[in-house]
């Protein structure tokens, strides 16, 4: 690496060739921490019972949205160990494309590094991504309801096979936060959405009823008297 934002790559006759790098190319991010504590619920009542302990410890009500989630099966070795979804919000355009890395629990928390993009055009960004390599494994929609309290997101979710809350925030204030609507931090679920979804998709796969043949009934032909 030179000074000035220049790099020397050499050809296959080992001749110097310097190419001008935008700064932005060569910064690096920090990657996000995200720590999360999610819950299955009974129903639709458990989530009116949470609206009102919410409003009433005075939380903001962030948003309400839909989403139509895509994950996707990576090319090569590389990608295993990664997942890749894409959120298209309310039908698109707008979306948010997220990679995650490993998760790791520690006292029914899972935590695990996030990277996180909005994006403008979801059809072009399927596209991008199909052209390189990566092909949708599952969809699923999800209906989620954002609030903020304390620094922590509690989301309340409803998704095809459950009722849910997601708790969002600095891992080690979320079993509190937890116990303070009730809820047991280990029992916690450790599968994400996408994982649950894959499942709910199988089974449903699974108890669909075979097809019964139809049996062609002979007759016999009445024998005039």
């Amino acid at each position: 690496m030179h000074g000035g934002g220049r790099v020397a790559l050499q050809d296959s006759q080992d001749c110097g060739l310097a190419v001008n790098l935008p700064s932005v190319a060569r910064a690096k991010r920090d990657r996000t921490i995200e720590s999360e504590l999610k819950f299955r619920l009974t129903g639709e009542k458990d989530h009116v019972n949470l609206r009102r302990m919410l409003r009433e410890r005075g939380a903001h009500l962030g948003g309400r949205y839909r989403e139509e989630n895509y994950r996707f099966n990576g090319p090569g070795k590389s990608t295993r160990n990664t997942t890749l979804r894409l959120r298209v919000l309310n039908g698109g355009p707008h979306g948010v494309l997220t990679a995650k890395g490993p998760a790791q629990f520690d006292g029914g928390v899972k935590t695990r590094e996030e990277t996180e993009i909005e994006v403008k055009d979801v059809h072009a960004t399927l596209d991008m991504l199909e052209q390189l390599g990566f092909r949708v494994g599952w969809t699923y929609p999800k209906r989620r309801t954002v609030w903020m309290l304390d620094g922590v997101a509690v989301t309340l979710d409803v998704l095809d096979f459950g009722w849910f809350v997601e708790l969002e925030g600095p891992a080690s204030g979320l079993p509190e936060m937890a116990r303070s609507f009730g809820l047991d931090p280990t029992h916690a679920l450790k599968d994400s959405y996408s994982v649950m979804a894959r499942k709910h998709l199988k089974a449903k796969k699974l108890t669909k009823s075979p097809p019964v043949p139809v049996t062609p009934q002979h007759h016999e032909e009445k024998r005039s008297s």
